[in-house]
């Protein structure tokens, strides 16, 4: 992992030595030999996989009958390390704030902060299930999809991160669905929250669509920046996007909005980014995850009280660093208007939400009653001024 310069201006300057490392990984990019202890997740996923099977078997023969023991008085104690993810949109700005200006790393106390950058949900979360990072912020289907596939023991969805700014942007000759049939649209990745926002809206429209490419829609998942390369190029008809890439077609490429997702639901209220925790994470240091929550409030706390100039100035110099490129001034302060930072899930929507991914082929029907325990965010939010509890609508811990 590379070690960023951190950056002078902002609510709160971390101590030295304590920015943690950043690894930009991207769905489908190569890993690059500059960065140090680079790797393919598959890579990290089945290193950790055989770490983890060997670590298991050396201590059962090393200490026989005193394992259950250590592994009880690890339980509870701060994490050495925590390694969280998050991606370089404006949708994870609690993540790019609360990483560049060192809020969660404070937060955080002895124990070491280290990042990794993804593209997409679906990456992050194999990431999360392999033991590469600890924590994401991340949006709500694939949170979902993989509590699902596991039968409710891999994650937990800790707290909200941002609501809104998501959009369906298209070829200005495109004036209603009528006339997407035939044509091509993009999506970060297959069964993240933009592409079965996407599915699930078509086929409300009568298409029909296939997570192979086929169907009356061809919907193409593509990494961000390649998609807006190819709307440029005239190869995609339209995305579904999180910002500020919604933002970055409608401003630089000239497409139009076509829908905006905030129109599809009850007061224009839908969860676009969520942070969650591994379980066995969570239950052997809890401190760990209230210490990450206590950085993840002042985060959006600052989000929600800052002027909106210094707002986008400390965003775009975080977005430079992590995501490797600032943003003209009107996309940063289009992708802003768009946007409320919070840190409530938003519970209540996501029995829809499951319904969604179900729609559009990429999970199955379940029970989701468990899915969040935010027993911790509530104790954090309980110690501030205008601390209100947040509900888990009866699907999970509050």
């Amino acid at each position: 992992m590379r070690t960023t310069d951190r950056l002078s201006d902002g609510p709160e300057n971390p101590a030295p030595g304590s920015r943690p490392g950043t690894t930009r990984i991207v769905a489908g990019d190569p890993a690059r030999p500059k960065r140090k202890r680079t790797l393919e997740i598959s890579l990290a996923a089945g290193l950790a996989l055989l770490i983890g099977a060997g670590a298991a078997v050396a201590s059962s023969v090393a200490r026989g009958s005193d394992a259950p023991a250590a592994q009880a008085a690890a339980a509870g104690t701060p994490a050495a390390e925590l390694k969280l993810g998050y991606f370089g949109n404006i949708t994870h700005a609690p993540a790019l704030l609360g990483v560049s200006q060192g809020l969660i790393a404070k937060s955080l106390g002895e124990t070491k902060l280290s990042t990794q950058v993804f593209n997409a949900g679906p990456a992050a979360i194999e990431a999360l299930n392999a033991g590469a990072i600890d924590a994401t912020y991340i949006g709500p289907n694939p949170a979902i999809n993989s509590y699902v596939k596991s039968r409710g023991e891999s994650i937990s969805i800790i707290a909200g991160a941002a609501s809104g700014g998501a959009q369906l942007v298209v070829k200005p000759e495109i004036a209603s669905a009528k006339d997407l049939k035939g044509k091509k649209l993009a999506s970060p990745q297959l069964g993240g929250t933009q592409d079965v926002a996407l599915r699930a809206w078509l086929g409300k429209q009568g298409y029909k669509t296939s997570t192979d490419g086929s169907g009356d829609v061809a919907i193409n998942p593509t990494e961000n920046a390649q998609t807006l390369k190819l709307f440029q190029d005239g190869k995609l008809d339209g995305a579904w996007l999180p910002e500020p890439w919604a933002s970055r077609l409608v401003l630089q490429a000239g497409a139009k909005v076509l829908v905006d997702e905030k129109d599809l639901w009850d007061k224009g209220e839908f969860i676009t980014t969520v942070l969650i925790v591994n379980k066995k994470f969570a239950a052997d240091h809890p401190d760990t995850v209230k210490a990450l929550l206590k950085g993840h409030v002042e985060s959006v706390d600052w989000l929600e009280a800052a002027p909106a100039a210094e707002k986008a100035t400390v965003l775009n110099a975080a977005l430079k660093e992590s995501a490797g490129a600032a943003l003209p001034a009107d996309v940063i302060d289009r992708s802003l208007t768009n946007i409320v930072f919070t840190v409530d899930p938003l519970a209540g929507t996501y029995q829809k939400l499951l319904q969604d991914g179900v729609d559009a082929g990429t999970t199955t029907q379940a029970d989701i009653g468990g899915i969040f325990d935010l027993t911790a965010l509530n104790s954090v939010l309980g110690g501030s001024p205008a601390g209100t509890k947040i509900s888990a609508q009866g699907l999970g811990r509050d």
